[in-house]
């Protein structure tokens, strides 16, 4: 299968980073490449993009999308490690930086990824495949209250005991080892007139398998203290638990003193590190969400280095 992905909020988030032709800008979720070619079309010779993607099958496909372009160097990581790709790529600072957070089309619409409760495959979901944890260890092994736990702190799903309890007593008859297994076991545990029951408990598993919340939360506050002053970070999310993040995140970085109201006077020295550019986040046009049924959810948030 082609390695297929339109990017979301395109045009809203290359306007958002103010693009300087000489500056240096990182695409942390590299995927295809589409913001990247968008991003290099406004670099002259002496600007520089550096793509991250965890996805060994990304890398490549990017690589072969951007391949017109001489100006950018790959690094098959994680964002979490952007302050070491920065020390490999001999980069201070950035003028700008993107993060297109969650999983790409290609990735759900390949069945042997597991990503896909509407297609068979292996329960996987891992966008690492170097990574040992998969989706099959967890609903196999982990406990009723740590899957009670990841259903509804991560998948914010109402029926997660019921459906935890579902799986661990199917598995002590039977090893559950594909999407299709897991979503009838699901679909079976709860009495719901939705479509899909199973898409929350599908996003809990892969938020876990990923480590997806951890990540994006830890590594904020490194990509903005590794902008220039006047650098932009754009943030594009897909869930509300994503968003709560990035916004709570921004918000705290934005402010000189994090300290609680009710103290007389400041004890923490918290110093600001952002302007907030969105207030409110950039949802797509109506044109878009015609064309793109995955842009539905998105919502893109902006901060800028002070």
């Amino acid at each position: 299968m082609k390695f297929s992905h339109i990017s979301v909020l395109l045009n809203e988030s290359i306007e958002n980073l103010n693009i300087k032709e000489d500056g240096i800008y990182a695409d942390l979720t590299l995927g295809k490449g589409g913001h990247s070619k968008e991003i290099l079309e406004r670099l002259n010779e002496d600007g520089l993009l550096i793509g991250l993607d965890q996805d060994k099958e990304a890398i490549k496909a990017a690589k072969e999308n951007l391949n017109n372009f001489s100006n950018v160097l790959y690094f098959n990581r994680n964002f979490e490690n952007i302050q070491n790709v920065l020390l490999e790529a001999g980069v201070d600072k950035l003028d700008g930086a993107l993060m297109d957070i969650g999983v790409s089309s290609y990735q759900i619409d390949k069945a042997d990824r597991g990503f896909s409760y509407m297609k068979d495959g292996p329960l996987d979901m891992r966008m690492d495949k170097d990574n040992e944890l998969t989706a099959k260890h967890i609903v196999n092994d982990y406990s009723l209250d740590e899957l009670w736990e990841i259903f509804q702190n991560f998948g914010e799903e109402r029926y997660s005991k019921t459906i935890a309890k579902a799986i661990v007593d199917y598995r002590k008859n039977e090893e559950i080892n594909t999407t299709l297994q897991l979503r009838n076991i699901v679909m079976n545990s709860v009495n719901s007139n939705e479509a899909h029951p199973e898409k929350r408990v599908f996003q809990a598993l892969r938020i876990e398998v990923n480590r997806e919340l951890e990540v994006l939360e830890n590594t904020l506050e490194t990509v903005v203290d590794n902008l220039k002053k006047g650098g932009r970070l754009c943030v594009i999310t897909f869930h509300s638990l994503e968003d709560r993040i990035v916004k709570n995140k921004f918000k705290e970085m934005s402010k000189d003193c994090i300290c609680p109201p009710d103290f007389p006077v400041c004890v923490c020295n918290h110093k600001r590190k952002v302007k907030v550019i969105t207030k409110k986040p950039i949802l797509p046009k109506k044109s878009e969400l015609k064309e793109n049924r995955r842009s539905h959810s998105a919502k893109l948030r902006v901060v800028e280095r002070v």
